[in-house]
């Protein structure tokens, strides 16, 4: 995996993801989905969630790209000590807040509000079509965030009150949520 632009762009990293229950976003896609972030967002300006944070690598995205307060949460023991390793590696260990919980769990005790949540959830997990319900209602996105999910063409979003857009690359779509959606 590596980090595309800004400050660390290009820097690969390689976390030691044996029979680890993440599924990292490719290259590939992310680059599609930055390329999309980048007219949209201000990233020095912006307060980013991510969730079922894995390798913690569109947080290193925001990072790098400016952002100076992106909170990481995920479950899993061994993704979160690479994440604190590689956060103190690249020396942002202020701007990242990593967070050990399970994702349904952080999302009603969450009293912050972001400008960007990014969710990653197992394609499998049974609850992913709550997702954006549940962000949204606890209100952890500010009136003129931006939610994205990324899920697979299992799961459609089109209907929903809040979906604003999608976009696939190959078997990873990103769909987008604001709370006032605009027409794309």
């Amino acid at each position: 995996m590596r980090i595309i632009s800004g400050r660390f762009g290009g820097r690969r990293f390689y976390p030691p993801a044996d029979k680890w229950p993440t599924r990292p976003t490719t290259d590939f896609s992310k680059e599609g989905l930055f390329n999309i972030l980048q007219n949209r967002i201000d990233f020095k300006e912006t307060v980013m969630l991510d969730l079922f944070g894995g390798t913690g690598n569109h947080g290193y995205e925001f990072i790098s790209r400016g952002c100076t307060d992106v909170t990481y949460v995920d479950r899993h023991g061994p993704a979160l000590r690479f994440v604190k390793s590689l956060s103190k590696e690249l020396d942002i260990e202020n701007e990242m807040t990593i967070v050990k919980s399970d994702v349904l769990k952080f999302i009603p005790s969450c009293l912050k509000k972001f400008d960007y949540i990014f969710a990653g959830p197992p394609y499998g997990m049974k609850e992913l079509d709550s997702i954006p319900d549940r962000i949204l209602k606890h209100e952890l996105l500010k009136d003129e965030g931006l939610l994205v999910l990324e899920h697979n063409p299992n799961h459609n979003f089109d209907s929903h009150l809040h979906f604003e857009q999608s976009r696939n690359y190959g078997s990873t779509i990103f769909s987008f949520f604001r709370m006032n959606p605009k027409p794309e």
